[in-house]
């Protein structure tokens, strides 16, 4: 339960992307222990040796050992195809684009065409109600990046670019982290982002150049 909530929690979304996964989470959470819950409910009944009482054993075979899990898992992984298809960054106007490389053992961040670098150590800061693209790519093994509060995570792969798009709803600082183990220095790979108003965006990124 402790990690419900805090700079690393995934159960306390702070944007749209975050929000649509916790909500798949809840609905597989609500799934399995559906399945879970008649599970028992076969156990108890099979120990009570009451099973021939309720139908028959074809009944039982069929209907909760292939219906009842088949429908189950088809809607959950229909559910979750339409989320993920959402949550792709597909292109839009207002779309604000950042380039992250990962090596071990840190991350740099800087706004492409001629846009300011993030310094060293620095917070990323992006802007709060629009969409951003982090275009993520690693110099040397595979990293993972996520922000467990804005969404979900990403591998960083040497040679290769992936893109994520996040999305603040509120202001606030979170925490993000590298999700793979990439050596000895991985627990090192924690930065923070800071979603500020779009004026204050502006304004520090201006700052820097």
């Amino acid at each position: 339960m402790a990690g419900c909530t805090g700079p690393l929690s995934t159960l306390d979304p702070a944007g749209p992307a975050a929000a649509a996964v916790a909500r798949l989470w809840w609905a597989m959470l609500a799934g399995a222990g559906l399945i879970f819950a008649l599970v028992m409910i076969c156990l108890l009944l099979a120990y009570r040796r009451r099973t021939r009482a309720r139908g028959s054993v074809g009944t039982w075979v069929v209907g909760l050992g292939l219906v009842f899990p088949t429908t189950t898992l088809t809607l959950l992984l229909g559910y979750a195809v339409l989320t993920g298809e959402r949550l792709l960054p597909h292109p839009g106007e207002e779309v604000l684009r950042l380039d992250g490389t990962a090596r071990q053992w840190t991350w740099s961040f800087h706004y492409p065409d001629g846009g300011p670098a993030i310094p060293d150590g620095g917070p990323l800061v992006i802007p709060v109600g629009r969409p951003v693209d982090i275009h993520v790519t690693s110099e040397d093994v595979i990293h993972s990046f996520w922000i467990p509060r804005l969404g979900g995570k990403i591998d960083a792969l040497p040679g290769h670019v992936n893109v994520i798009r996040l999305q603040a709803s509120e202001p606030g600082r979170f925490g993000a982290q590298c999700a793979e183990f990439c050596g000895l220095g991985h627990t090192q790979m924690f930065f923070w982002v800071d979603a500020v108003p779009e004026e204050n965006f502006r304004q520090r990124t201006e700052a820097w150049r």
